[in-house]
């Protein structure tokens, strides 16, 4: 199986699901696969139809269980080979940081390591019951960056980041909630259906609006000094003076749902 065979990308409608496609693996991540999710991204990312996007594992066993081990040598063994390692998952990440749509982690099973850091740069993350959690850098001698730490303390604070990256042992679903990392912990024979729902929901919904709201809360996140505030009342603006913005207030008084194209 080839890398692009390893990262798949399936389109039904206005939802977009990337797949993690290793699971002999448990759907670990090498090189190769971290260049392809990275391009599938920007491909959805200048699609006008998609207009939300699932990231997920191949099986139950594993959302990501990390990085691929077998690859430690020939790809992270020495610092020129860690520098190119690090520039496709920073490819990656920056590809979630630009998304203008929203991200959902579909998180079944094994969530460690760099599958947790891909899930923190998701919008939304919806477990199974079964979901594991984890970063065992401290366990192999792995520094953990800025950029990844940044991303973990916004959903679960320093004192839980610490205990997370201090311990380096797995914790399981209903810990990520009460931590909140996670939205919404939910059986696993109910997952499937409740993403469906989720994103029929949000891909119903004014697209300007949702990427405002998400660009918005990305300013809001940062340092005072690094906030555009500017571009946060250009996005506002834009949606009040779109085509959506009409049709949502018709459709309010024609007691209709409304049918948002996005301009």
């Amino acid at each position: 199986m080839n890398a692009a065979q390893k990262v798949c990308t399936r389109t039904d409608g206005a939802v977009a699901t990337v797949i993690f496609n290793n699971p002999e693996r448990r759907n670990a991540m090498s090189l190769a696969m971290w260049l392809a999710t990275a391009e599938a991204l920007e491909k959805l990312a200048a699609d006008p139809a998609v207009r939300v996007v699932v990231l997920t594992g191949a099986g139950d066993r594993a959302f990501v269980s990390g990085a691929d081990i077998s690859e430690f040598e020939s790809e992270r063994g020495k610092f020129e080979a860690i520098a190119a390692y690090n520039a496709a998952m920073d490819r990656v990440h920056l590809a979630q940081l630009n998304f203008g749509k929203p991200l959902i982690a579909m998180i079944r099973g094994y969530c460690l390591g760099g599958g947790l850091n891909l899930a923190a740069g998701c919008d939304l993350r919806i477990a199974n019951e079964t979901a594991r959690f984890g970063i065992p850098a401290a366990k192999l001698g792995l520094g953990y960056g800025y950029a990844p730490m940044r991303r973990l303390l916004a959903l679960v604070g320093p004192q839980f980041a610490q205990e997370i990256l201090f311990t380096a042992r797995q914790f399981d679903a209903e810990e990520a909630l009460r931590m909140g990392l996670v939205n919404r912990v939910v059986p696993d024979a109910e997952i499937e259906s409740c993403l469906r729902d989720l994103t029929a929901t949000i891909a119903a919904n004014a697209p300007l609006t949702i990427r405002a709201a998400k660009c918005i809360v990305r300013e809001a996140m940062k340092d005072p000094a690094e906030r555009d505030l500017a571009a946060c009342d250009a996005l506002v603006r834009q949606c009040f003076e779109s085509d959506d913005y009409q049709e949502g207030r018709l459709a309010f008084l024609e007691k209709r749902r409304p049918v948002f194209t996005g301009k």
